[in-house]
């Protein structure tokens, strides 16, 4: 297949109007894509295949060069990998994608995670489990030190007092027990 054509195709599929450079209005300009989005259809395209060039090609309408570059090595984290047979002198590298990692994209993009071109992914769900570990600590320690508040005015006479204070240990518990129930999955 010609690569005009496959480009045109791909336009096709993606419901993408091609416009030349006088044809662009400021409607246009502002109708770019996020790095999230880019991403996301640069791995759907990578199912199939596609080279570096066509990827250009294909959203400079809604995307500059530096964001292609960006939403790429985006992509890269989820699985995004070049072909070093397919590469074309004019097309450049040839990527491809597996359906699980495309998935995975959706599914991070689906929860809430908002993703830039310079983020690792590695690293960011390292300092996510890190929080949550520091979090059950902290709600831990709570408990323990208001179980011991509790028990020094038990001591002292203040029965009273160290009622309530038992009171918020046993509720400072409640809330690390349910912590450690909702992060289960993720620890």
């Amino acid at each position: 297949m010609h690569p005009q054509t496959a480009i045109v195709l791909v336009y096709h599929i993606l419901g993408i109007k091609r416009m030349g450079k006088q044809s662009m209005t400021k409607e246009a300009l502002i109708a770019r894509l996020s790095i999230n989005e880019l991403t996301g259809r640069i791995l759907e395209m990578a199912q199939t295949g596609v080279y570096r060039e066509s990827l250009f090609e294909v959203f400079r309408p809604m995307a500059t060069k530096k964001q292609v570059k960006s939403a790429i090595a985006l992509a890269k984290q989820f699985g995004l990998h070049s072909d070093p047979s397919l590469r074309d002198s004019d097309l450049g590298t040839y990527y491809q994608a597996d359906t699980l990692n495309v998935k995975t994209f959706q599914d991070t993009v689906q929860n809430s995670v908002v993703l830039s071109a310079g983020d690792d992914i590695a690293q960011r769900i390292y300092l996510a489990t890190r929080t949550i570990k520091l979090m059950l600590v902290a709600s831990g320690a709570s408990a323990i030190a208001l179980l011991v508040i509790g028990s020094g005015y038990l001591l002292i006479g203040k029965t009273e007092s160290a009622t309530a204070w038992w009171t918020s240990a046993l509720c400072a518990g409640g809330i690390w027990l349910w912590q450690k129930n909702v992060a289960k999955p993720l620890l």
